[in-house]
């Protein structure tokens, strides 16, 4: 994080805008709105809004409490107050979408609905099984995360169970289930919070907009609250977020937003950049300021990025020719290493090389907590895990348990608080570092770190964050910072989870990756079918996969290091193929024709066809779909493919404990038997058959088909 110092010395110009480069300065002296920010990865958006909030707020243009900054993640929105305190702009609101329209929705709803707030819901999967079992569906764990992303689509898309079906052609079959089966679990479901009286985290914005556009007292309210507004990340907007915006405007343009259309990686979730590509078009008065100096990332690391975008606008239609002007990043630190470029035989050696790679690095004097291991899914994780173990290097799996919900943090917390009495009855305290090194000694702190490793180690790990965050905010705040403010502090970024620094290498996917930044970062398993994943069939979503591994280049500070392996285990076929975005980009590699001209062809097969391909008639179901025939037309595989494939598919069952349709469905199990796919490829291509289970399955499938030819 960046530093700032406000000490009140000096001109307001030289306190606020001193330290600001020329672009970041416009910005930060550009106090009414229509604004827009376009602003690339590491060229400081952070500080220029919050330095554009601080000096509106030192010169009389902004009150504090009358203007609303909104971001996406709770640890953005802490991260930005704590910066705002720094600066001296502490009262300024600075919320997610969701706690800005919770606190709304809490103070409005007994007089625009009367009684109390219904509970919210924190997870969806209790009450969809139950919305399954009443439509007598079966479903698993994996099926009910798949509908509830649907659903979640759906509502900040603002689809209700109605409209549903005619707004989600060719979403494909969430959780397994045709379209229309999905409308049905969507309407059971909200017919079961309505019986519990809950709502969920969709329904919070979706009343607060239904609200403020049905009552207008409630909405002039909101509007005399707040009079200007700032959006971070704006390219990560939904429509239902994009409707809540404009009711809290009411018409007015005080409004600066901020965001980097090639950095759109959350389109899956509902989010669309249209609304900051088309922000000039809405307001043609807007300035519009393009933040283009990288201060993160290293020349070497830069280039390769910019080079990657150069391949392909950074979304959309080629035509369009805001995609297709994606920001230019120019590199402002010293130049550093070359990325290295690194083809393994299999995952196992692949995640062996990086282990030893990270280790050569934290011998050279880089922290552990500056490396990060990134993958594109969650399940790669598990052999960079066992790879660093082995090595004896620690890690933190992002996304695992929470920093704050760790017992020796708790205890920690606990002691603390205890002690702010003691300590506002001492004359003279000590300094807060060694104030809290003496506190948290007691629970296993020492200066030094243990030699073992372990929850020794972790523990350690846990209490020395917790002092380092002792002394940075000292260092930020002044000596006047005291026990008590640090257990505040403590206190909220406990809610936020905006947890302090372990020392430990990082362990994320890549969209958990979004935001944050190291000295070192791997990226890891870029092969065809991973990066872009296999499930990207159009243009657009194999543009958002470049989006991502471009999010993954820009962690990076200074060393880079991008791999792949040719087989997934050791001893396998070597059938894998290095990433089409490699292509042009890696030593000896030239671009690939998939990626020359407009827009960009996927490798894989293209979606099924929405006729039968026997008789022409339309596909009316999502098995159909799956198969590419209709039901009253025969099926074209041979029997004792499809007995060998169910036999199979039931001693996977069997021994997994789970029903057959969790392996493979029927409709799935019959597209493979009458497509019968010679390579992992071509497998890829089915539907159906998505990355989980091409890697899990994939091989014994076609072993499978392989010997029921020669039968």
């Amino acid at each position: 994080m960046t530093t700032e110092n406000f000490d009140g010395s000096g001109s307001l110009e030289d306190r606020i805008l001193g330290g600001l480069d020329d672009e970041q300065r416009e910005v930060a002296s550009t106090l009414n709105g229509p604004l827009c920010v376009l602003a690339g990865a590491g060229t400081g958006k952070t500080r220029a809004i919050t330095h554009r909030i601080a000096y509106g707020v030192h010169s009389g243009v902004y009150t504090p409490q009358r203007l609303l900054a909104v971001t996406f993640t709770a640890r953005a929105a802490a991260e930005m107050r704590s910066r705002l305190r720094d600066l001296g702009a502490g009262n300024v609101q600075a919320r997610t979408f969701h706690a800005a329209a919770l606190r709304q929705l809490q103070f409005f709803w007994p007089q625009a609905v009367g009684g109390t707030l219904p509970n919210l819901l924190d997870h969806k999967a209790q009450l969809l099984a139950e919305a399954a079992r009443r439509l007598r569906l079966s479903t698993d764990r994996a099926s009910i995360r798949d509908l509830a992303s649907e659903i979640e689509w759906a509502k900040v898309s603002m689809l209700t169970p109605a409209n549903y079906l005619e707004n989600a052609q060719g979403r494909g079959a969430p959780g397994g289930f045709d379209l229309t089966a999905v409308a049905r679990v969507f309407q059971a479901y909200e017919d079961v919070k309505t019986d519990r009286n809950v709502i969920d985290f969709e329904d919070v914005l979706l009343i607060t907009v239904g609200i403020l556009q049905e009552d207008e007292r409630v909405a002039a309210t909101v509007r005399e609250q707040y009079r200007h507004f700032v959006v971070d990340e704006y390219q990560d907007v939904s429509p239902l977020q994009q409707r809540l915006l404009e009711l809290w405007l009411g018409g007015r343009d005080e409004l600066c937003v901020v965001g980097d259309a090639s950095q759109t990686i959350y389109s899956f979730t509902g989010a669309s950049p249209r609304h900051l590509l088309d922000f000039k078009a809405r307001y043609p008065q807007a300035n519009v300021v393009k933040l283009i100096r990288d201060y993160r990332s290293t020349p070497q690391v830069v280039k390769l990025a910019n080079d990657l975008l150069a391949g392909r606008p950074s979304g959309g239609p080629a035509a369009d020719a805001a995609w297709a002007t994606p920001l230019q990043l120019v590199a402002q630190r010293p130049a550093g290493p070359a990325p290295q470029f690194t083809e393994c035989t299999d995952d196992e050696a692949e995640a062996a090389t990086v282990a030893q790679k990270i280790k050569a690095l934290l011998d050279a004097g880089t922290p552990a907590s500056q490396v990060a291991v990134l993958f594109r899914t969650n399940g790669q994780s598990e052999a960079y895990e066992q790879a660093l173990a082995a090595a004896g290097i620690g890690y933190q799996l992002r996304g695992g348990e929470r920093f704050f919900a760790r017992k020796e943090v708790r205890d920690a917390i606990l002691q603390l608080r205890a002690a702010t009495r003691a300590v506002s009855e001492t004359d003279t305290p000590e300094p807060l570092g060694q104030l809290v090194r003496d506190i948290v000694s007691s629970l296993g702190y020492t200066e030094s770190a243990p030699h073992s490793g372990g929850a020794l180690r972790e523990r350690w790990e846990s209490l020395a964050a917790l002092v380092a965050l002792a002394d940075e905010l000292v260092q930020n705040r002044g000596a006047q910072f005291g026990l008590a403010d640090f257990v505040n502090e403590l206190q909220e970024r406990s809610l936020a989870q905006h947890a302090p620094t372990v020392q430990g290498v990082t362990l994320a996917s890549l969209h958990a990756a979004k935001g944050l930044e190291w000295d070192a970062v791997f990226l890891v398993g870029l092969s065809e079918g991973l990066m872009p994943i296999s499930f990207a069939d159009s243009p657009e979503s194999v543009d958002e996969e470049r989006r991502l591994l471009y999010v993954g280049i820009t962690r990076a500070r200074e060393h880079l290091s991008l791999s792949w392996s040719t087989a997934r285990t050791p001893g396998g076929r070597a059938n894998r193929k290095p990433s089409r975005f490699l292509d042009g980009l890696r030593p000896d590699s030239v671009a690939s024709s998939s990626t020359r001209g407009k827009g960009t062809v996927p490798r894989r097969k293209a979606a099924a066809p929405a006729v039968c391909r026997v008789c022409g008639s339309m596909l009316a179901t999502g098995a159909e779909r799956k198969v590419g025939r209709c039901n009253a037309c025969p099926p074209t595989y041979e029997e004792q493919t499809f007995d060998a494939l169910r036999s199979w598919r039931r001693e996977v069952a069997q021994s997994a404990d789970v029903p057959a349709f969790v392996v493979f469905t029927d409709a799935t199990l019959t597209a493979i038997a009458e497509a019968r796919p010679a390579s992992l490829e071509e497998l890829s291509g089915l539907a159906g058959v998505g990355p989980s289970k091409l890697e899990r399955y994939g091989e014994d499938v076609l072993r499978v088909l392989a010997e029921s030819s020669v039968l």
